[in-house]
């Protein structure tokens, strides 16, 4: 059986268009989306309406998270006062993405899983505790089999970091499926995940960033043009309004 796992789409309706296109060519038996469906893009509306019409099964992110329940980023951000502005741009771009979605998507979202099981695989958007926490590629094989051997599978699959990779620990595979948008590896292209029996590949996908981000400042979404240095560069950004005034 081939399975595909799209995640981090983010609201981006170009970069997802581009990825429909090449799974029509891999054609695998079943596709699954690792969550983070909507925040952060110019097209939060019609990524979730095209999700629930292709009916995917899927599990919930961070960020559809946040986008039901507001108070989960103010959960998570409480440890880390040094980010609060951070924080209150991300919450204020979520404000705008919760209108735009209206009561019944965002009900829509609160159902998502938190794990998709299917034979051998286990996906979940960051870690079986938490959607907004999740090892890096680097972390060590102690800390990336304690996270991922509840599971109760031997080839465990998740989200969240945006940097795609593949490992073997203690006798389980472990693998990131990138993102669809917003790459943080330096590669712009959009990732996913596809597993073929029991051999995952990164897929990565070249889209047309310059008319996302043309997209992007037309959407009224405040903060765009943060999103666009990221899309632009491939690497996470910080917003103007974080960054230090030079002296």
């Amino acid at each position: 059986m081939r399975i595909a796992i799209v995640s981090d789409i983010r609201g981006n309706r170009t970069a997802f268009e581009a990825v429909l296109a090449d799974l029509r060519q891999t054609s695998p038996d079943l596709i699954v989306h690792g969550g983070d469906l909507a925040n952060s893009g110019s097209s939060p509306v019609e990524i979730v309406d095209h999700i629930r019409d292709l009916g995917w099964p899927g599990v919930v992110g961070n960020g559809d998270e946040m986008l039901f329940m507001p108070e989960s980023l103010q959960e998570f951000a409480k440890p880390l006062p040094q980010l609060q502005s951070l924080f209150a741009i991300i919450e204020e771009m979520a404000v705008v993405t919760r209108e735009l979605l209206g009561q019944g998507r965002l009900d829509w979202l609160r159902g998502l899983p938190r794990a998709q099981i299917n034979g051998s695989m286990a996906l979940v958007h960051a870690s079986p505790e938490s959607p907004w926490r999740a090892p890096v590629p680097e972390a060590s094989d102690a800390e990336i089999e304690s996270v991922y051997r509840p599971l109760g599978a031997s080839i465990a699959i998740y989200a969240h970091i945006h940097r795609s990779y593949i490992r073997s620990v203690a006798g389980m595979i472990v693998a990131n499926t990138g993102s669809v948008s917003l790459s943080y590896d330096g590669d712009r292209r959009a990732a996913y995940l596809l597993l073929d029996e029991a051999r995952p590949s990164i897929r990565r996908v070249e889209y047309d960033v310059d008319k996302e981000i043309r997209t992007l400042s037309d959407c009224g979404l405040p903060y765009a043009d943060w999103v666009a240095k990221t899309l632009e560069s491939g690497r996470p950004q910080m917003p103007e309004a974080c960054v230090p005034a030079k002296r």
